[in-house]
């Protein structure tokens, strides 16, 4: 297991992180805690989780699987969805942060959280509020650092101008949706992420199961969350999605490796990705996810890959620039 620097926070963290959504719901007690050993012998030693996963069942389980080895483990969860049916149990105020880091560190049975994200963005919120009360988290001793999910580039610079100009704790951690067939991370997050140094773990690197080999043109598994879930089928729905899922299972095999392993080390090969975060149901799948942490990626097969999906359109449209064909 490969192990790299988290920004300029000094932190060093494992080359895959291991989301814990399936703790709870998709995964009983038993197995959760069987998935969380093998992550350690594996050598991850970086775990992600939310407030709202399985209602703070993961955090609750997650927290029983560290006690034992706390200061070895760095630690995410996040605030900003409904925790409660009250009209303040939502959001990024400075009352639901408070009382939701509260709630999270007993029920992860800690005293301090690594990287404290926001889940979302708040527009009722003024973000100099949210980033005071982070601020106070962390001189507080109860975050180490504020972090940052599913915000625009131009909501987090934003934030980052606040922080500098107000002197509070700035977002050093960004969490956005990342795989070979969602890439607009690419056109403007990453790069940010690389110039203000700050560090990157990507959810979703197999596309909600698109991209581990079950998935075609005209195939379909009996069960999974593209099949179960509206949101994901949402998400993932377009023919293109598709096609690119069989032309990737197919170039997985020509390579004798599992799509899965694929998938995750193409996302883990960006220079801007911290680390990928993992997920599984079971031990068999996070066996295959596993893989990727040593899976060595040449760049000819990234960018054998990468020419498997549409590349995003530039932040600009100035592309006779970028392409250099302007002088």
């Amino acid at each position: 297991m490969e192990y790299r620097t988290v920004g300029k926070t000094g932190i060093q963290v494992s080359n895959l992180c291991f989301g814990t959504m399936s703790f709870g719901s998709n995964a009983d007690e038993q197995t959760s805690k069987a998935m969380y050993k093998r992550c350690r012998e594996a050598g991850i030693n970086f775990f992600d989780t939310a407030d709202v996963y399985s209602g703070g069942r993961s955090e609750e389980i997650l927290g029983e699987c560290i006690a034992h080895e706390r200061e070895n483990i760095v630690l995410t969860t996040k605030v900003f969805w409904n925790t409660s049916a009250d009209v303040n149990g939502k959001g990024l105020s400075r009352k639901h942060i408070m009382q939701g880091v509260e709630a999270s560190l007993r029920r992860l049975k800690t005293d301090y959280i690594d990287f404290y994200f926001v889940h979302d963005f708040d527009a009722k919120t003024p973000i100099e509020e949210t980033l005071r009360t982070l601020d106070d988290l962390q001189r507080q001793g109860k975050i180490l650092y504020p972090a940052v999910s599913n915000w625009a580039a131009w909501q987090i610079t934003k934030a980052l101008g606040v922080s500098a100009r107000e002197h509070l704790a700035r977002f050093e951690l960004i969490q956005p949706m990342y795989n070979l067939v969602k890439r607009q991370a690419e056109v403007e997050i990453l790069p940010m992420a690389k110039s203000e140094q700050i560090g990157v773990i990507t959810y979703s690197p197999l596309g909600a199961g698109l991209l581990t080999g079950k998935y075609g043109v005209d195939k379909r598994p009996a069960q999974g969350r593209l099949v179960e879930e509206a949101r994901y089928t949402d998400r993932y729905g377009a023919n293109e999605d598709f096609m690119v899922a069989e032309q990737f299972t197919k170039y997985a095999h020509d390579h004798d490796v599992k799509p899965a392993t694929l998938a995750v080390a193409w996302v883990k090969s960006n220079p801007a990705v911290t680390a990928p975060i993992i997920g599984a149901r079971n031990l068999d799948q996070l066996e295959d996810s596993l893989a990727s942490a040593d899976f060595t990626m040449t760049p000819e097969m990234y960018a054998e890959i990468s020419r498997l999906s549409r590349t995003p359109a530039p932040a600009t449209d100035r592309t006779e620039v970028l392409t250099g064909k302007w002088s």
